[in-house]
């Protein structure tokens, strides 16, 4: 531990940790979280799965907070990287690694979604690691090209211009503006203009209008980064900035969506403010514990999946971790320890098979660039 200690010394640790935090929920943590609900009154159970599961259409719970804290930490990632790249092989190679990343991602994204096996037009063009891609490159473009007032000003415009567009402007064959889920502007270019599959039939919670907006999150992670690299603030200050700021931005979310509803399947501007906050605060209490109290019980679980965050979400889909854990916890398992302790450790071995891997990357020094 003492080695692995040495090797994220001198990183802004809180980050790495966060991160694989975040990875956690979604390369077995949920099913894991949720088996360990289930040997618990049903209440609880309850309580966790619908935590733990995306809502049908408005509002707002913890596992929709998972996928743009992950675009927030890679906004958050530019600053921290951008800089030493451009101190070292200045501006071009920023763009050459954009540019390559984008690429590796989408491309990562497409076969993710069994784009390799799939005939057109089964091919799903847009999802998770495509949007990563391109809201890394669109905000990389921005970072390098505008001052931070120039950055505020594109986040302000894009969900201004998001909320009037939905609020004010009749979509096409419906006649009045809407919100309605398959009626609206996102899912109308979507259906219009994105070709191959759509993740709903009507729509991709991945499309393309909204991209947009998630490229807000991105930038609100630059922001973030900006406040834990000022020089002139002390810690306690940047923590009080950081959760502070992410307390308003969650108050004005929540209350924008009184008007413009916090949903994440079109990811509107009161769900970018709702979620950008929790981020937020989650950055500063990570930063307090982290790199401020410098607690390092128990992170390198977290540290060895952030570390290889690409590896661990696309490893898990190529690679069946469950088929593996029957081979130690299943067939007649379950008649020895019944149905919800089999669940239990299936959902563990899996988990522990994976990290297993992780670690083994780690300690060997081997990660996955894009």
């Amino acid at each position: 531990m003492a080695k692995d200690a040495e090797i994220v010394k001198g990183r802004i640790i809180s980050v790495d940790v966060l991160r694989g935090f975040d990875m956690f929920w979604l390369i077995g943590g949920k099913g894991f979280v949720l088996a360990i609900a289930a040997l618990f009154p049903s209440v609880v159970y309850e309580f966790f799965h619908r935590q733990l599961s995306h809502g049908h259409w408005e509002g707002f719970g913890f596992y929709d907070l998972i996928f743009p804290l992950f675009v927030f930490i890679m906004g958050m990632s530019i600053v921290f990287s951008f800089g030493r790249l451009i101190e070292k092989e200045g501006k071009k190679a920023v763009y050459k690694r954009l540019v390559r990343r984008l690429i590796l991602l989408y491309l990562f994204g497409v076969i993710y979604y069994g784009g390799m096996s799939n005939l057109w037009p089964e091919i799903r063009l847009l999802g998770v690691l495509q949007r990563i891609a391109l809201t890394y490159f669109i905000a990389g473009i921005l970072y390098l090209n505008l001052d931070l007032k120039g950055l505020i000003i594109t986040a302000a415009d894009i969900l201004i211009g998001y909320w009037a567009l939905f609020s004010f402007v009749p979509v096409p064959g419906l006649g009045h503006p809407s919100f309605g889920e398959a009626a609206n502007w996102a899912a109308y270019i979507d259906e219009k203009f994105l070709p191959g599959r759509l993740y709903y039939g009507h729509y991709d919670p991945e499309g393309i209008l909204s991209t947009l907006p998630a490229v807000v999150n991105a930038l609100m992670g630059i922001f973030a980064s900006k406040i834990i690299l000022e020089k002139t603030l002390n810690d306690q200050k940047k923590v009080l900035y950081l959760i502070g700021g992410g307390a308003a931005f969650v108050i004005m979310g929540f209350l924008w969506g009184l008007q413009f509803p916090v949903i994440k399947k079109i990811w509107t501007s009161s769900y970018v403010l709702v979620s950008g906050g929790y981020s937020f605060i989650l950055v500063g209490l990570f930063y307090q514990i982290f790199d401020v109290w410098k607690v390092r019980w128990g992170i390198m679980p977290l540290i060895w999946i952030g570390a290889n965050a690409i590896t661990a979400y696309m490893g898990r889909n190529i690679l069946s971790f469950g088929d593996l854990a029957d081979r130690f916890v299943g067939g007649n398992f379950a008649l020895w320890v019944g149905e919800d302790w089999a669940r239990f450790f299936h959902h563990f071995t899996a988990f522990l098979l994976l990290l297993a891997l992780l670690r083994f990357l780690y300690k060997k020094k081997i990660f996955l660039k894009v």
